[in-house]
């Protein structure tokens, strides 16, 4: 297989959520080529506990929330399948548990305890548990210019999240000497 045939088969999952005050979480997945354009995108529904809910799970909710019920369900739903799922906190690796595609951590800095790799500007961590997953990341860097910002994919999953919420972006500042319409000529 070419080089470039196998970076048109090297896809990324950026998963992450945002949290809507007293509606919960909404989780949204971005599947990207290599190059980081858009493959497929979906989201899930606002996720919110309920007090018992909160009360039995304790510090453990919001990783259930994240990575068992909004990341699972995401990656069950989507149609084109990612090679790896990018996600941007720690305690998500534990969605790995719960899927049979690698998972990898964005950090700023690896960790001397933990297996990573540098993955374009960005150094990945994966889940101590699933050490062969470090394989699949490490072809992946084969695809991923060493310049790809993998940050960025997620701002633009939480603009789509805020955008479909219909709490997207504040309008745009209007212009100080606006065009005069017919009703200011009344």
């Amino acid at each position: 297989m070419s080089k470039d045939g196998q970076q048109d088969k090297f896809r990324l999952g950026f998963l992450t959520e945002i949290r809507i005050g007293e509606r919960g979480y909404v989780g949204g997945l971005l599947v990207t080529n290599h190059l980081g354009r858009p493959l497929e995108f979906q989201c899930t529904a606002p996720v919110k506990p309920n007090r018992t809910q909160e009360i039995l799970y304790g510090p453990t909710l919001e990783t259930f929330l994240l990575a068992e019920l909004i990341g699972r369900t995401l990656v069950e739903k989507i149609g084109v399948k990612p090679h790896l799922v990018l996600v941007e906190r720690e305690e998500l690796l534990e969605l790995r548990r719960h899927i049979n595609v690698p998972v990898a951590c964005l950090v700023e800095s690896l960790p001397s305890d933990q297996a990573g790799i540098g993955l374009g500007r960005q150094s990945v961590i994966w889940h101590s548990e699933f050490k062969d997953d470090g394989t699949t990341i490490k072809e992946g860097t084969k695809c991923i210019t060493a310049d790809a910002d993998l940050s960025e994919p997620f701002q633009r999953v939480r603009d789509a999240l805020s955008e479909a919420l219909g709490t997207g972006s504040p309008p745009q500042t209007p212009t100080a000497n606006p065009a005069p319409t017919n009703r200011d000529a009344a």
